[in-house]
């Protein structure tokens, strides 16, 4: 449901023309890939070792049926194209970063049951056999066109090696989408399947409840406020029965009008995850237990606070055991710079998740990113007066990565790094502690003349005399920090406009800091482009 809220962007399609003769097999002119490449690698806003859609415009983005594969990290992203169908991308990688194009596995086409490919996940059956578990459109989201297909859930399979092929169920939609009349149209909807776990012999499933709160609420105002998932269960895929509502939702964590969407549930330590998004507020998680069919949520947190920017999560458990989790981050300028540029739509960088030794949600990239490093700067024992700040002459640019552990003085109030900086500071991005607060923030109001320009900041609260020990991951467009091993994370898009913001430096407030380490690399493209 997610362009209800954001409204379909245009694909952009390169086509060349041929003057072959009839005889002659048609050829794209090369000069269009070759102007398009360079076109792209001029870009001073393109990332370089975030995924990013390879060329064209997109939305939703969303990460989607992650899997583990035959040695593989596989991958599928919703996009739409140049009919503006949505349809499931494929991409594959064997150490997160450098990823190979796939064909596109679903789109819709003639006598299939649904008229487009929204969010859902993969899994492995009983049997083995890769299957995708995904949000089939209905005819409303047909352009117009009436062709008896309700939507729901659907599934599809594949038996090659490299998932590039993948046959759609005869029986889709094995879960039917509710019509206002039928008598589960106030019980659940078929919107937006979890991937497909099992538990005790039974193939279980949950679906996301955005319609419930969209459809019911317009005639029942009162009716089912907030997030929640139903619960289906199945023996063979193909009969399911709704069982009930997996879990209540509390006022203390979530507002009434935030919905669960593209959910992910899955045992994360001795905790369970329920990893989701509402579309007001983006990406979060609960950790609980689950028993008896049902799951109790015990905390809550979020991956974004002041909008709904980092969206759409998804997971694969790999063959180390890590459970890695993907987002879309949004893309924030504007429409007419994104038709300049020719693109839109990236990922987040990978984030391993796990659970520390006091119950608490940790998230860090995964050590492959480590492989892209280059070019290793150090420096130690920088000290930083309170109301200053102290430009690090060795390190700069638009894509790298550093390292620093800073002390902060009783006093200290606010310290972190200053990156993407002018010669006169005018444009800059701060990523920083707040101690008054007690968050770790990033302040994009002077990032450049296009995106939020907002001040985003998650919960972090250090001991006494603990340092503020940040990883902050600059990639052109996007800055990702990882905070004191990964008890937080933010992300944001940043547009600086000065070809000259390439400065860092670190800042102090209310009280001198000292940067007792600091450890600085370039960081290696693993986009072609």
């Amino acid at each position: 449901m997610r362009t209800c809220l954001f409204g379909f962007l245009s694909l952009l399609i390169l086509q060349g023309t041929s003057t072959a003769s009839a005889k002659e097999p048609a050829a794209v002119s090369p000069n269009v890939p070759h102007d398009m490449r360079h076109h792209l690698l001029a870009d001073p806003h393109r990332p370089e070792f975030h995924f990013v859609i390879p060329e064209g415009q997109v939305a939703p983005f969303d990460p989607n049926g992650g899997l583990f594969y035959n040695g593989r990290y596989h991958l599928f992203y919703i996009y739409q194209d140049e009919d503006r169908q949505h349809c499931f991308g494929h991409i594959s990688s064997r150490d997160l970063f450098h990823w190979r194009q796939h064909p596109t596995v679903l789109a819709p086409k003639e006598g299939d049951a649904d008229v487009g490919t929204f969010s859902g996940g993969a899994f492995l059956d009983k049997q083995g056999v890769p299957t995708i578990i995904y949000w089939g459109l209905g005819d409303s989201w047909g352009r117009g066109k009436k062709l008896n297909r309700p939507g729901g859930i659907c599934l599809a399979t594949s038996t090659d090696k490299n998932l590039d092929t993948w046959t759609k169920s005869p029986h889709n939609p094995v879960i039917p989408y509710p019509k206002q009349g039928d008598k589960e149209y106030e019980r659940y909807t078929a919107v937006d399947p979890s991937a497909v776990w099992v538990k005790d012999g039974k193939y279980n499933v949950l679906t996301g409840n955005l319609q419930m709160m969209i459809e019911v609420h317009k005639n029942k105002p009162e009716f089912k406020k907030g997030d929640t998932n139903y619960l289906f269960q199945s023996d063979d895929l193909i009969h399911w029965t709704y069982k009930h509502e997996f879990y209540k939702s509390d006022r203390k964590w979530t507002a009434a009008f935030e919905d669960n969407m593209c959910p992910d549930f899955f045992p994360l330590g001795n905790k369970h995850m329920m990893l989701f998004i509402s579309h007001t507020k983006g990406c979060q998680y609960y950790l609980g237990s689950y028993e008896n069919d049902r799951f109790a949520p015990e905390q809550h947190g979020r991956m974004t606070w002041v909008d709904h920017e980092f969206f759409a999560p998804e997971t694969i458990l790999d063959d180390k055991g890590r459970r890695i989790m993907w987002a879309w981050v949004f893309d924030r300028n504007s429409v007419a710079s994104q038709r300049a540029a020719g693109w839109a739509g990236l990922f987040s960088l990978p984030r391993v998740l796990t659970l520390g030794q006091d119950g608490n949600l940790r998230m860090n990239p995964p050590e492959e990113l480590e492989r892209l490093r280059y070019n290793a700067v150090t420096a130690d024992d920088l000290s930083v007066p309170a109301g200053q700040e102290v430009v690090l002459d060795k390190v700069k640019g638009s894509v790298f990565e550093l390292n620093i552990v800073l002390e902060p003085s009783p006093e200290a109030k606010q310290f972190g790094v200053v990156v993407a900086r002018s010669l006169d500071g005018a444009e800059q991005t701060r990523v920083f502690y707040d101690a008054t607060e007690k968050k770790l923030k990033i302040d994009t109001s002077k990032s450049g003349k296009e995106g939020g320009r907002k001040i985003e900041g998650g919960p972090l609260e250090l001991a006494a005399d603990e340092p503020l020990r940040l990883r902050v991951l600059v990639d052109k467009s996007v800055v990702d920090v990882f905070a004191n091993d990964g008890r937080q994370a933010v992300c944001r898009r940043i547009y600086p406009s000065n070809h000259q913001s390439v400065g860092v430096a670190v800042f102090a407030t209310g009280g001198p800091v000292k940067a007792s380490k600091i450890k600085a690399w370039d960081i290696m493209p693993s986009n072609p482009y």
